[in-house]
Formats: C-alpha cells, structure tokens, sequence
C-alpha cells in the first residue's frame, strides 16, 4: 500500500572481501557505492518500534562480525555516501544477517512483499542481511 524506492551504488565484488572488508565491521557504511542511498517513502512505515514518516532518508549499515547488523536510517539528505553525522540518526534497526542460496556478485538491496508488509534484504558476496517493516494505514 506504499509506493517505497531504494537509491544507490551497486559496486561488484570482483573477488574482494566483503564482509569485514568492503564493508568495514562496526562502523557504519554508505550500504552501496558513491552517492549516499536513500529511501524514499509515500506511506509512513514502521521498522520494529520506529515509525518513519513519509519523505526521504539516508541508509547506512552497521556491520559486526559474528552480531547483529543494523540498519541506520538518517535524517540527513543529499550527501556524498561517506558524509555521515550520527547525530541525524532517526533510528538503528537490528538486522537478521544469513548466508545467500549461492554468491552475489553486485551488492543489491530488494523490497520483498510479505504478509505483514515488507522487508529490506541486502545481499552481497555470501551475506544476506534482512529488516522487516510495515505500512501504517
């Protein structure tokens, strides 16, 4: 029931490390290449316990070895991808990380439809990092 748009780089792995490389552990990352990646939302949305109003946000991911990702949704917009200012942080959303079916070359962010609304699934070498959310009426 929302119309919901994801922006950003899409960089290959060409045979780099990933995790704990590209994506560096515990530190937050521009979840893609170059420019910042945004969401955009008509709808407002609900990650957890956190409610996004509509408008347009910068993502960031948190990666840790071993734990529990996050996903960072920040206030701030239209920054190159390294510019972060942790204090436009709206919210950090825990993230259930798994291993992919078989290995993804390009880093690719997707909105899957599920029954209780959405989820963000991130998916780059052999990592697989999910959010589910749902729409607010």
């Amino acid at each position: 029931g929302a119309k919901i748009s994801v922006t950003y780089g899409r960089p290959y792995a060409k045979g780099r490390k990933i995790a704990g490389g590209l994506i560096p552990y515990d530190k937050p990352w521009r979840t893609g290449a170059d420019e910042a990646t945004t969401l955009v939302t008509d709808k407002a949305l609900m990650f957890g316990s956190t409610h996004v109003q509509p408008g347009t946000y910068t993502l960031y991911t948190q990666a840790r070895e071993g734990g529990t990702w996050q996903l960072i949704i920040n206030k701030q917009t239209g920054q190159w991808g390294t510019e972060y200012d942790q204090k436009q942080d709206l919210a950090r959303i825990p993230m259930k990380v798994g291993k992919t079916s078989a290995p993804v070359e390009q880093h690719t962010l997707e909105i899957a439809d599920t029954p209780s609304g959405g989820e963000l699934r991130l998916s780059w070498e052999n990592t697989l990092a999910t959010v589910p959310f749902t729409v607010m009426k």
